[in-house]
């Protein structure tokens, strides 16, 4: 039986900055959920980009002096080398200003509003500059913007399009009340309170006087497009959409859609992008998992504290120590970060698991099996029925932390196994009996390598070649620091 086509995107980061450790959970943590499904036979389109609209690029790009074309352009380009850093398997890069998904933006905008469901109106209130949102007094704490408190919300009065978000109450209800439709189940119950505390008609657009930067409305030129209308509909534009065939139908109408996003994000991915679905006549997302922030020493990671963590430059700290550098930061965020809740991280954090679980766990455990086997041992071949490493409940869940655990656990295992059964001292004694511990190890590692695959391909594979080769790595997958 041919398996249902998979979809996965994880939200498009805002290019005013570069990227950082959270966005890179983010989409590493999509990265694996896709690898995982085409180990088990299934199409996959994995999805990622840029958004690079609205009044914060306008203002950055004015800020350094530079063209807001020349702008985007540089940090599109920072973000797009994040696929060549991690190996990432994606479909395909888009930018909000591609021609294709502008036509398609627009395009929706032209459905909704045939639908009814936009109109024109004077409106006066509170703006989040960061959040490029309008928020209700009930929204505020302490005055401020949840999301940002430490920036004062501007008064805006202007004339703009309104997209009937009232109308979709009672739908969005339903829609949120399917098993499963948002993960974790808490976050769902979150998205329920928000929608019965009553919805308010949405801004989706700006005066072109005020933000000249975004996609225009067509028929209207002193108008561009909101940049959260705009941006959400990228998850169907870069599938083609408005061509309902290809790999639109094949991977949104056919196929099973998850999107990714932080914790933050309720609001627009699971309610004001829900409702322009439903009003442009689309099928609904099927799930949306929302994960935690990762804060760093205990404060919220920010430009201004000075705590931001790079990627780039947690990679490089690892490089002087293993060519596997790019799966230490891959091996940290998927096992130490929790998949649903924030969690903390710092550069020691980060080089406490190194050491402990790469350089003394899972190296030194390749380390000793691969030189008994190269000294003792038989070329391993795999049976025909490879056997499957149980992390499918795990991963049905989407909870990549408990998957990578379950391996890790088997890791421990091996090893008290080898302590326990000293097969390095049984060979010398009993050549042929220790020969067969040894083949049973190489078996065992084998197995790990194998479910390591969608986590840390590159380890994987290095340990997959060195079992095939029977030989002990030259130098050891991971060094231990200094």
């Amino acid at each position: 039986m041919q398996k249902k086509p998979f979809y996965i995107t994880t939200t498009l980061p805002y290019v005013n900055a570069n990227p950082h450790v959270g966005f890179a959970f983010e989409v590493v943590m999509a990265d694996v959920i896709a690898r995982y499904k085409r180990g088990q036979g299934t199409r996959v389109f994995f999805n990622t980009g840029t958004d690079e609209h609205g009044q914060k690029i306008f203002q950055a790009a004015e800020k350094k002096e530079q063209s807001v074309q020349e702008y985007v352009d540089h940090y599109a380009g920072e973000f797009r080398k994040l696929k060549d850093l991690f190996g990432l398997s994606t479909s395909r890069f888009i930018r909000t200003t591609d021609a294709d998904h502008i036509a398609a933006a627009q395009e929706l905008w032209k459905r909704c509003e045939a639908n009814g469901d936009i109109y024109k109106k004077k409106y006066k209130g509170l703006y989040c500059v960061a959040d490029e949102m309008f928020l209700k007094e009930s929204e505020l704490v302490n005055g401020k913007c949840p999301n940002h408190p430490t920036m004062d919300p501007v008064e805006i009065e202007e004339e703009n399009y309104f997209f009937k978000l009232s109308a979709y109450q009672d739908k969005l209800l339903i829609y949120l009340s399917r098993h499963g439709v948002i993960l974790p189940e808490w976050r769902r119950i979150e998205a329920v309170k928000f929608v019965k505390g009553g919805l308010e008609d949405l801004p989706i657009s700006r005066t072109k006087q005020r933000v000249p930067w975004g996609i225009p409305i067509v028929g209207d030129d002193t108008q561009v497009m909101y940049v959260w209308f705009d941006a959400l509909t990228n998850y169907i534009s870069t599938l083609g959409w408005p061509n309902e065939n290809a790999d639109f139908k094949k991977f949104w109408t056919d196929g099973e859609v998850v999107q990714c996003a932080g914790k933050d994000q309720v609001r627009f991915q699971s309610i004001i992008w829900q409702a322009m679905l439903m009003s442009g006549g689309v099928k609904n997302t099927d799930k949306v998992v929302y994960h935690g922030f990762i804060n760093s020493g205990g404060q919220k990671m920010s430009k201004s504290i000075g705590n931001v963590l790079s990627p780039f430059d947690v990679i490089d700290l690892f490089k002087p120590y293993t060519e596997l550098a790019t799966d230490a930061l891959r091996y940290y965020l998927l096992r130490h970060v929790n998949t649903f809740d924030d969690s903390d991280m710092t550069v020691e954090t980060v080089k406490e698991a190194y050491q402990a679980n790469l350089a003394n766990g899972l190296g030194n455990l390749v380390s000793r099996i691969m030189t008994l086997s190269e000294k003792y041992g038989e070329p391993f071949v795999p049976k025909e029925a490879v056997p499957v490493f149980p992390i499918e409940m795990e991963m049905v869940a989407f909870d990549v932390q408990k998957a990578m655990n379950v391996i890790w656990n088997t890791i421990g295992e091996l090893d008290a196994k080898i302590a326990e059964e000293k097969p390095f001292s049984v060979v010398k004694e009993d050549e042929a009996l220790g020969k067969e511990m040894i083949a049973s190890l190489v078996a065992d590692l084998h197995f790990i390598a194998s479910g390591l695959k969608p986590f840390l391909p590159e380890t994987s594979e290095k340990i997959l070649d060195l079992i095939v080769e029977n030989k002990k790595p030259e130098v050891p997958l991971f060094r231990r620091l200094d």
